[in-house]
């Protein structure tokens, strides 16, 4: 596939500038670009996403100005060719979407399909789960990053500063993401700089591993959030009653241990002051040694007290059934 979109490339953009030959006679093409400038703004919005094989969706918004959301073509430091999902309208645009963390079974502890914590149970033997977080692989398309789990090589290859993060309900389809989101917030810290520019890089040196730390002690990076959607009200009520004094709504929380030193990758709009992370962050290693594998999963503990019931420590329906996408800028 990456080898016939250079090719089109590399035959198509010449012609578009090149004379046609129609029946003997030569008729010169106008020309799409004066000065920089497209002489046809909606043809333009097509040809910058063929001719623009950027590193992110920040490089392709400063270069040609794009505005429009949706699908582009990237690469990576390597060559390899990608489609991935840009949004650039909120708060000046320019960033890609990297990952989506999906729980297609909450029944389904640490087993197939649970991609960002472990498919193989919870296990003491493999206390880094997958491995996911720091690891090369990728998996899903763009178009169902909200039906399941998704990763692209701008996860590991892009070099940004900050995150955004959506709460998408799933199955939705990718025009509807931006408004059918619950929850939309993006952090202005540029926290990602000072952890090697990705989630990659930010695992590697806050290791996703049971047993590594205790809660509250050796917290990875947290940063405060602003809103695109929602609020730190509406946050804190879409989880279990009994665990909201666990927690401090308005961030975005990495890399957490709970009280029995199992560890979760992401505390989505979060940052922990209590013990109990198992109930509102997302992801992490291979084993939860509390009533295991009970905890384990991509949403370790969401439904502990009955899926979706929202009462004492499980979540709503509503953040239980909506996929996590992660987009850097």
């Amino acid at each position: 596939m990456c080898c016939g979109i250079f090719l089109m490339m590399y035959f198509l953009l010449p012609l578009l500038m090149a004379p046609l030959h129609v029946m003997g006679e030569n008729i010169t093409s106008k020309p799409i670009l004066v000065n920089g400038t497209y002489l046809n703004p909606e043809l333009g919005k097509y040809h910058a996403r063929l001719r623009t094989l950027s590193r992110s969706c920040l490089d392709i918004k400063k270069k040609f100005g794009v505005t429009d959301d949706g699908i582009y073509y990237l690469t990576t430091a390597n060559g390899v060719v990608y489609q991935a999902y840009c949004d650039m309208t909120t708060a000046g645009g320019g960033w890609t979407l990297v990952a989506s963390v999906h729980e297609n079974n909450m029944n389904g502890k640490c087993t197939l399909g649970d991609r960002w914590s472990s498919q193989q149970g919870s296990d003491p033997k493999r206390p880094d789960g997958d491995g996911t977080w720091v690891n090369t692989a990728t998996f899903g398309t763009v178009e169902g990053a909200t039906s399941d789990d998704y990763k692209n090589p701008g996860y590991y290859d892009i070099i940004g500063e900050d995150v955004s993060v959506w709460h998408v309900p799933n199955g939705v389809q990718l025009q509807q993401w931006s408004n059918s989101a619950i929850l939309r917030y993006h952090t202005e810290t540029k926290f990602l700089k000072d952890n090697g520019g990705n989630l990659y890089h930010l695992f590697m040196k806050y290791p996703l591993q049971f047993g590594l730390g205790e809660c509250n002690k050796d917290v990875g990076p947290s940063s405060p959030v602003v809103y695109d959607t929602g609020n730190k009200e509406i946050t804190k009520n879409f989880y279990g009653p009994a665990i909201r004094d666990q927690f401090e709504p308005g961030f975005v929380t990495f890399r957490v241990f709970n009280e029995e030193k199992a560890a979760m990758a992401m505390c989505s709009g979060l940052k922990p002051t209590g013990c109990h992370t198992e109930y509102y962050c997302i992801g992490g290693g291979g084993h939860f040694p509390e009533e295991a594998p009970r905890q384990c999963g991509d949403f370790t503990g969401f439904d502990w007290n009955g899926y979706g019931t929202h009462t004492e420590e499980s979540a709503s329906k509503a953040i239980t059934e909506a996929s996590v996408l992660i987009l850097y800028r």
